[in-house]
């Protein structure tokens, strides 16, 4: 398995994007505890999501990506924001894709599972709103995730190019 590495605002080792494709994720929080896996990429805590694939809405990528990555099935119930952050590449060093980011990120609830790590994650929990600050995260992903708790408006790119 190939590594993703994350670069953001004029980071002089990024790789310009040669990609930009849709994914989605979820922010699934039950109680005082949101599900969150650890990424076996990067080793970076990250709400489950993935990139969309032809033939499918945006919607139900968002619901397999969760429960691919988790064991956990979610019913979507609203949108966090969009995420298209033109200073946000990723490269996947398995194809040398690098990606411009393009997430939209949704609020949904848990149906019926249990946290079960996958190829993509090694780890898969209901993690303690106050231990969040305490994990490895990208940066992107702790403005998201710190969003979604703190904001009942959906997150909107500033509009600046």
């Amino acid at each position: 398995m190939g590594r993703r590495i994350d670069y953001h605002h004029g980071d002089p080792g990024a790789p310009a994007a040669n990609s930009v494709r849709p994914s989605a994720g979820t922010f699934v929080r039950r109680d005082d505890t949101v599900l969150l896996i650890c990424r076996s990429d990067n080793g970076n805590w990250s709400m489950p999501g993935g990139a969309h694939d032809p033939g499918e809405s945006l919607s139900h990528t968002a619901v397999r990506e969760t429960q691919e990555e988790t064991g956990v099935e979610v019913r979507l119930t609203g949108i966090i924001g969009i995420f298209t952050d033109p200073d946000h590449v990723i490269h996947y060093t398995s194809n040398d894709e690098v990606r411009q980011e393009f997430t939209i990120i949704y609020r949904a609830e848990p149906v019926r599972g249990e946290p079960t790590p996958s190829s993509e994650s090694t780890l898969v929990e209901w993690v303690s709103i106050d231990r969040i600050p305490h994990l490895q995260m990208d940066p992107s992903q702790r403005m998201r995730l710190d969003w979604a708790l703190c904001s009942t408006e959906p997150y909107i790119d500033p509009a600046t190019r």
